[in-house]
């Protein structure tokens, strides 16, 4: 089997279930569009990284790369069902996570606050990355445990003073984000800056693949909502954005420089639980659920 150059293509990061030993890396994969199968490029091309942050760090043009090398060579031997893989985060190690906050128009309204002339941003440690499918821990620090499910934008190439004419063309592609919150820890403890709230490990699940700019030409059009325990709790569209990636990337890039691999959060929609009457938090057992059109859903126990 060979494939076009026209085939979309989804990134993931992946163990195989009948390996999963110490010794046993996560692989750097293609799952193609409408299938269920994973092209294993880890062991298609020895070549290429294992990550999808290396792959990126190491070739500015990674997309046309990987795409010839699956026009060039027979995929058959490298192929696995999805049912036979655990899919882990499909980003790691990136430099930084960065977090848009108050983004959304509905979001804004139900707080009952103005929308913002500038945006605003926070970060999470990159340490708090887990997979689509991964559990959440519920520290015991914290009785407020929120969800916000996010557009999640992947950087593809360096950053820096980018005009908002041209700053897509840093962007390699989206994931689902599931920006975990601990309400007491952002509003009330630590002087009520963010960053500790929103990154304590396993604060950060993304996934289950980053879909290429070729395949979403237009971010700001995308259905996104998220469910605990199957409940619709949020459900909105990238249109409610106040701020477009574009203009988030330009504006963010005239302080600090964005590496290829980053991530930029692009802010959560109304329906989060810390400003429902009467507020809803997460407990231990819940499944939370972070859907985005044409990327996919996480799906992840908190325990």
């Amino acid at each position: 089997m060979r494939l076009g150059l026209r085939s979309a293509m989804r990134f993931v990061q992946f163990q195989v279930k009948s390996d999963l030993s110490l010794a046993s890396a996560s692989r750097l994969g293609v799952q193609l569009q409408g299938t269920d199968d994973v092209i294993d490029l880890s062991s298609m091309d020895t070549s290429l990284p294992s990550t999808l942050v290396g792959l990126l760090r190491q070739d500015a043009d990674a997309l046309n790369t990987v795409k010839s090398v699956l026009d060039r060579s027979s995929c058959t031997p490298h192929t696995h069902p999805l049912s036979e893989l655990i899919l882990r985060p499909p980003v790691t190690h990136c430099d930084k996570v960065i977090a848009a906050g108050m983004n959304y128009k509905d979001h804004c309204k139900e707080q009952n606050l103005t929308e913002p002339k500038y945006p605003i941003f926070t970060s999470k440690f990159t340490s708090a990355i887990t997979g689509p499918d991964d559990n959440i821990i519920y520290p015991d620090v914290t009785k407020e445990l929120d969800w916000e499910v996010e557009l999640a934008v992947v950087i593809g190439r360096t950053a820096k003073n980018v005009p908002e004419n041209r700053a897509l063309e840093h962007v390699f592609g989206y994931t689902v984000a599931n920006d975990v919150s601990a309400r007491d820890w952002q509003m009330k403890y630590n002087g009520r800056q963010w960053v500790i709230g929103k990154s304590m490990d396993t604060f950060c699940p993304i996934g289950p693949a980053v879909v290429t700019t070729d395949d979403i030409p237009d971010a700001l059009s995308l259905g996104l909502r998220s469910r605990v325990n199957g409940e619709l709790m949020q459900n909105s569209n990238t249109e409610q954005m106040i701020f477009s990636p574009a203009y988030l990337i330009a504006f963010i890039s005239r302080m600090i420089t964005l590496l290829p691999g980053d991530l930029l959060l692009t802010g959560t929609p109304g329906g989060v639980g810390v400003f429902r009457e009467p507020p809803v938090f997460l407990q231990r057992g819940d499944v939370v659920e972070c859907e985005i059109d044409m990327i996919g859903t996480l799906h992840n126990p908190v325990i």
